[in-house]
């Protein structure tokens, strides 16, 4: 037995093991190792199988994983060599890989990240094993078991191999590394950037383990693409040059159908895979990334020159591998390049917007927006006493207190005796309202109030030709209030009720209280119906209230709305807050117009000011954080 340290300053292993402390980061670097060693066998011209199989126990505080292929195996000397750290020692720089992984770097690093583990490799009838592991003062070292020995018919046997292989061990102990699920890890196999050119040229199973004995087998994991229309290619040829030498490259482009792509991450579905031999080194779109047009945009890129200049020792790729070296002079060619091929189909995507003529929003940002609309319309009628009817256009000021209210109660304030049942009645004016319209009921009453009938929902047809409806309460608990609310449509209705111990015993309904004089505060319509996102065909206007729809309109047509709505037409929950603030401003403007009107300042410039502000600081929280809750 010969133990050793790690032939690299520890503290440069101590960052790497932190920065690749990830299962799904191992897998990656395991798997794509597998594939260069069939790869190798391949170019040789040896039939493999291709098979790669990671094995997978999960435990509540830790992991055990295990990954095994069929193809070379190492020799004593090679399993040794590949301890010595990255750059020089590495394959790539050697000339005698695909440059993928780490440099040299993933392996010891994918099982001191996560732990600790053994590499066991069979190669030409011999076995070597090597653990690698930290010592009690927390070094990095590995026993190299002095040396190989002669393969026995039980170690073919216990590593499932026929020949040559090899098959590294991970028992995951590492209290910061995230223990995936079994189903999270197969997904995280099947969508991996770094690993779907892989996945269609080996077969890859992933196996589920409890107490050593396999539960469940994945099958051969397969990436599958969303549903696409092909833009360019497939394989489209093109070329860029540096330094007076073109170098040519191929580029697949698509456009998702009805799938939403992924953005961002190792599970990327949007963007273009950059391919260079066998190795996947990024995933973006270059000039346009994170730009309007193309969130549904993806596809492919080979350039063999990229692995080349690599090896090379040009700075192709970031210092952390994570994606391309934008300042490198070679790969600032080759994303230009890129850029200016794809230019006119996200040009095509950004024009499509323009002409938009509607755009949605997510359930539960249309959830919200709702919610938020009923709080102001409670506010413009009770609050600021704004009395909004149906044809509030067409009719004059003075008279509108005169028309028929759709909805009211018989009295907005019930004040009744405690342990006295009492009668709450709602009356409706049926010729308001289209057949079929629905009543719907919200109840906000004490657990000592009982109420019968209890009904949440009627639709009007089964109203026949009544005129009301009516609630028998009875309050167990003095003091105790509550509130009944009524809405159809754009029209609303509420009450209060509270319980009192020496209330009167005798009550008359207010029948006066409909044609009173004055602004009623119990019952009304809707001053904002609802909103939509519609293109107003200016850029101007960034939202505005219609009053003929009684709605909010924001509009697409308006660049910085524009830059929210997707290719789809979906407005991104990420920009509530823009939301929050045209729907504030938009609120305010119609709300103080409305109360100067009302206090026959109606073209006083400094009153209407005062009066938004006032509303601004009334409300503009309330609205703001309606959105940001949401």
């Amino acid at each position: 037995m010969a133990i050793n340290a790690i032939p690299v300053d520890q503290r440069v292993i101590d960052i790497d093991s932190r920065r690749f402390a990830s299962i799904e980061k191992a897998l990656v670097e395991l798997i794509t190792n597998s594939d260069d060693s069939y790869a190798r066998l391949d170019k040789a011209g040896i039939q493999t199988s291709g098979e790669i199989l990671v094995q997978y126990e999960r435990h509540h505080r830790g992991a055990l994983m295990v990954v095994t292929d069929k193809a070379e195996g190492m020799s004593y000397e090679q399993v040794r060599r590949i301890l010595t750290y990255g750059g020089a020692h590495s394959p790539l720089a050697r000339g005698e890989s695909g440059g993928r992984g780490y440099f040299g770097r993933g392996l010891k690093q994918a099982i001191y990240g996560l732990g600790h583990g053994w590499i066991e490799t069979v190669h030409a009838g011999r076995l070597s094993r090597i653990e690698l592991f930290r010592s009690e003062n927390g070094g990095y070292i590995y026993d190299d078991g002095s040396g190989d020995r002669p393969a026995l018919p039980s170690d073919y046997a216990r590593l499932n191999l026929v020949e040559n292989g090899t098959q590294v061990t991970i028992v995951i102990e590492n209290s910061h590394v995230n223990i995936s699920r079994y189903g999270s890890l197969m997904q995280a196999v099947s969508n991996n950037i770094y690993l779907r050119d892989v996945l269609e040229r080996r077969t890859i199973e992933l196996v589920n383990l409890q107490h050593g004995k396999e539960l469940e087998l994945s099958g051969q994991i397969h990436y599958e693409a969303p549903p696409s229309v092909l833009l360019l290619g497939p394989d489209h040829v093109g070329h860029f040059e540096f330094e007076k030498t073109l170098y040519p490259f191929t580029l697949t482009l698509k456009r998702a159908l009805d799938a939403e792509l992924i953005p961002s991450g190792d599970e990327r579905t949007n963007g273009l895979v950059v391919i260079s031999d066998m190795a996947v080194l990024d995933c973006q779109l270059f000039e346009y990334e994170n730009q309007v047009g193309t969130e549904y945009l993806f596809g492919t890129v080979r350039c063999p020159a990229l692995i080349d200049k690599l090896s090379q020792g040009m700075a192709i790729i970031s210092d952390e591998r994570e994606g391309l070296n934008q300042k490198d002079p070679f790969v600032n060619a080759f994303s230009k390049a890129i850029s200016d091929m794809i230019a006119s189909f996200i040009l095509a995507e950004q024009e499509k917007l323009k002409h938009l003529e509607r755009a949605s929003t997510s359930e539960r940002t249309n959830h919200m927006i709702e919610h938020l609309l009923e709080r102001m319309n409670l506010a413009a009628v009770q609050d600021l006493g704004i009395m909004l009817q149906t044809n509030d256009i067409e009719t004059a000021p003075e008279a509108r207190s005169e028309l028929p209210t759709s909805l009211r109660f018989t009295t907005p304030f019930y004040y009744r005796k405690l342990n006295h049942p009492f009668h709450v009645t709602l009356l409706i004016d049926p010729d308001q309202f289209p057949e079929d319209e629905i009543l719907h009921f919200e109840y906000n009453l004490p657990e000592s109030m009982h109420i019968e009938p209890l009904p949440m929902e009627i639709p009007m047809r089964e109203l026949d030709d009544a005129q009301r409806i009516e609630w028998t309460i009875v309050g167990e608990a003095a003091g105790e209030n509550g509130k009944i609310m009524v809405r159809a449509g754009s029209y609303w209705a509420w009450c209060e009720v509270v319980i009192a111990e020496h209330s009167s015993h005798h009550h008359h309904n207010s029948s006066g209280h409909s044609v009173k004089r004055g602004v009623p505060r119990d019952h009304g319509t809707n001053m904002f119906a609802g909103y939509e996102l519609r293109n107003l065909e200016n850029e101007l206007d960034r939202a505005v209230y219609s009053t003929k729809e009684r709605k909010i309109i924001i509009n697409t047509g308006a660049p910085t709305v524009q830059l929210y709505v997707d290719g789809r037409g979906h407005f991104r929950d990420s920009a509530r807050l823009l939301l929050a603030e045209l729907f504030m401003d938009v609120i305010s403007d119609e709300l103080s117009r409305r109360l100067i009107e009302k206090s026959g300042k109606k073209g006083d410039i400094e009153a209407y000011h005062s009066a938004k502000m006032d509303i601004i600081r009334r409300y503009g929280s309330d609205i703001h954080l309606s959105f940001l809750n949401a």
